[in-house]
């Protein structure tokens, strides 16, 4: 088994397409050839965790937050990110960060704040633009089914709860094949016209060289007439934060109360209370205040996330209750999402759910 055996398969619930274009994810230290002798998951990348590693006879770290997250001019050991990477290179081990690739996961991090609150009739917070394209190609009439199914098979076509989606239009085209040309319908130097099927379907970004590969092996033409667009439609699945129902309503300083035991946090900070019931909660971990006003469009009646500033909490404006739990404690079962995930794939050897809190907060 290799790295890139481990993360093909991560990269399956988190497609490094969905990262934000600021974010530093995938293999940030190591050889995907590498075989593996275990896999640490752990929420930071710290010094710490590369002993902890070593000692578990791990040779992959899987983290959430990558270590490496702006550019590296010196490897000098000046500060805990060079000391970090310095380790793992000097032991052979391996770094893997998934970040906003997980975020913007239907099943990650947000889902799982909403897996341990209980809520019911989730929902993506902010759908991401940009994620769906579209392909457009040309195709003889005979071989239309044949290369509409194969591109089903390799997931195009899938909008929302649909799947086999695709549009078609019937026409004539026309190419002339020079003397270096193969044609497989037609004759060089001859103007051919062809009954031919226009076919349309959108996919996911990450998907595009299966995409490809599928077209180019179920068409027949030698040059392959298409292309691809990308699309600032929304997918209702992939994007940052959640939203869904407390399955019995609660009342403020109850779910207040409630969210600093499920979610272990020393404080939890909030907005004025407002006297209403909690029926509709909206999340999301990490650093979350730029989604306020999303929680609020979608009338939510708290929103849990993390790092809000003191200006930031006026933006409630009395609409809506905001509870900062701590970034830390708000991300913490993201680990354990996945080592569940990774568990049940990967049976011949350890998946290790670190057991060292890297949080550098703490409460008196």
């Amino acid at each position: 088994m290799t790295i890139k055996d481990i993360t093909n398969y991560i990269e399956e619930l988190a497609p490094l397409a969905y990262a934000e274009d600021f974010d530093n994810v995938g293999l940030l230290v190591g050889d995907y050839k590498a075989k593996v002798t275990g896999v640490l998951v752990t929420l930071d990348t710290l010094e710490q965790t590369i002993d902890e590693a070593i000692e578990s006879g791990c040779n992959l770290i899987v983290s959430f937050h990558p270590i490496i997250f702006s550019g590296l001019k010196k490897l000098n050991g000046n500060n805990y990110v060079e000391r970090t990477v310095l380790k793992a290179i000097k032991n052979n081990i391996a770094i893997y960060a998934t970040h906003t690739a997980l975020d913007n996961s239907n099943h990650g991090v947000s889902a799982k704040m909403c897996e341990v609150l209980g809520l019911q009739n989730t929902k993506v917070l902010i759908p991401k633009k940009g994620i769906i394209k579209k392909l457009t190609t040309y195709v003889p009439y005979a071989e239309a089914d044949n290369l509409r199914q194969a591109l089903f098979n390799v997931g195009a076509g899938s909008i929302g709860n649909y799947d086999n989606c695709s549009f078609s239009v019937e026409g004539k085209g026309s190419y002339k094949a020079n003397e270096n040309a193969n044609p497989t319908i037609g004759k060089r130097g001859v103007v051919q016209f062809e009954e031919e099927t226009n076919i349309s379907v959108t996919f996911e970004s990450h998907l595009e060289h299966k995409i490809l590969n599928a077209l180019f092996s179920n068409h027949s033409y030698e040059e392959v007439a298409y292309e691809v667009i990308t699309l600032q439609n929304t997918h209702q699945n992939i994007g940052m934060g959640m939203i869904g129902d407390l399955q019995s309503d609660m009342n403020e300083k109850e779910f207040l109360t409630y969210i600093k035991s499920v979610f272990k946090t020393g404080c939890v900070k909030h907005s004025k209370l407002l006297g209403n019931a909690i029926r509709k909660v909206a999340v999301l971990g990490g650093s979350g205040s730029f989604a306020i006003k999303n929680a609020i469009k979608e009338k939510a009646d708290v929103y849990i996330s993390a790092d809000f500033k003191y200006h930031e909490f006026y933006k409630a404006e009395e609409r809506i209750l905001l509870a900062d739990i701590g970034h830390y404690e708000s991300e913490q079962f993201t680990k354990n999402l996945l080592v569940d995930y990774l568990t049940k794939k990967f049976t011949n050897f350890a998946i290790i759910l670190s057991e060292k809190s890297t949080n550098p907060i703490h409460y008196i």
